[in-house]
């Protein structure tokens, strides 16, 4: 199993970053796209390392066009030689309308369209394939040899795809290499009754088995060294599950557990900016509800038991020590050790 890790900041310690990520044994680092631009970080992270997987998550597509974001991943890739996976994301309509200046559509057909149309630009400068991609929503008609960089040395890039509706996640199972589903706000159940089986249908739609893809692994997951710190973690969990449980987006998540009423205030408060009185709204057994636990050594038993069907994970524990250190290192080595299943229980094809 791949284990991730982070990088993320201003452009001038990306490097540095990287680099410790690397030599720490990590096989991917990631990098969100919040308050900067994901995909001037992993160009910054791909120059400083030599062997690491690079991959946003995510890259937010729609502000963007397919074509630009093509020939950036393509770029990303030549300097990486053959290490970047370009995840892409929706984002929710207020922020493509109101923040980015943009315009919204529904987002499923439109990410398979920008999706498609991506590997069709790939197609043309690798193969030499005529650009003739038709959509609703995108069109590639035209390339000159002055505007083509030619084919690469090494794979395609990959592309990832975030979700969190079964909508979106049937795209994935239809056209994305990688499986990302949204860690703000999952639980294993929605996972198990909603997205896994939305990805299948996807795959069966484009004659692709689990084979073909890689899963992130996903669900609200609190972890600590033992019980007293789990309750500890639970607390800590408050503030950011009134976040995202304010949203409208992810009421389907709470819904699933029979929180819809709990999604309803928090949305109710986000919009009057009662942020400390949000936070309070949620409780514990609100989280518990969406949640598993695990302690920090029985990560790796956890993820056999809970995450078969994912090849990606991340971890993370306290390092304030060397002894500590020298733990993290033995539990993530034992984690990457694992041999995935790859195929989520009862979702064989």
């Amino acid at each position: 199993m791949k284990v991730t890790s982070g990088v993320g900041g201003w452009p001038g310690s990306v490097g540095e970053q990287a680099k410790r990520a690397e030599a720490a044994g990590y096989d991917i680092i990631g990098c969100g796209e919040l308050s900067h631009d994901s995909i001037v970080t992993m160009t910054l992270a791909a120059a400083a390392t030599e062997k690491i997987g690079i991959q946003t998550s995510v890259t937010i597509a729609f502000p963007r066009s397919p074509f630009v974001l093509a020939m950036q991943s393509w770029d990303i890739q030549q300097l990486s030689n053959g290490r970047f996976t370009i995840g892409l994301g929706s984002q929710v309509k207020g922020h493509n309308v109101r923040r980015f200046g943009g315009t919204w559509s529904p987002p499923g057909p439109r990410m398979r369209e920008y999706i498609q149309m991506m590997r069709a630009v790939w197609d043309s400068w690798q193969n030499g394939t005529q650009p003739e991609f038709l959509g609703k929503h995108y069109t590639y008609t035209l390339m000159t040899p002055n505007f083509n960089p030619g084919p690469l040395d090494c794979a395609l890039p990959k592309i990832g795809l975030a979700m969190v509706g079964p909508v979106m996640a049937r795209v994935a199972g239809e056209v994305a290499d990688v499986i990302m589903p949204h860690g703000g706000i999952m639980s294993d159940r929605y996972m198990r009754e909603v997205l896994l089986p939305s990805v299948r249908a996807g795959l069966v739609k484009s004659n692709r088995t689990w084979d073909d893809i890689e899963i992130n692994s996903s669900g609200y997951l609190i972890m600590g060294e033992n019980d007293s710190e789990i309750e500890q973690s639970i607390e800590a969990m408050r503030r950011p599950l009134s976040f995202y449980g304010s949203t409208r987006t992810y009421h389907k998540v709470l819904a699933i557990h029979g929180l819809e009423e709990l999604g309803l205030k928090l949305h109710a408060l986000s919009l009057n900016g009662k942020w400390e009185e949000m936070r309070e709204t949620v409780q514990p057994d609100d989280i518990l509800k969406l949640a598993q636990t695990s302690t920090y050594d029985g990560y790796p038993d956890f993820l056999k038991e809970h995450r078969e069907y994912a090849s990606i994970t991340g971890f993370s524990m306290p390092q304030r020590t060397a002894d500590e250190r020298e733990r993290y290192h033995a539990i993530m080595q034992e984690v990457q050790s694992i041999e995935p299943q790859r195929v989520p229980r009862g979702l064989e094809i």
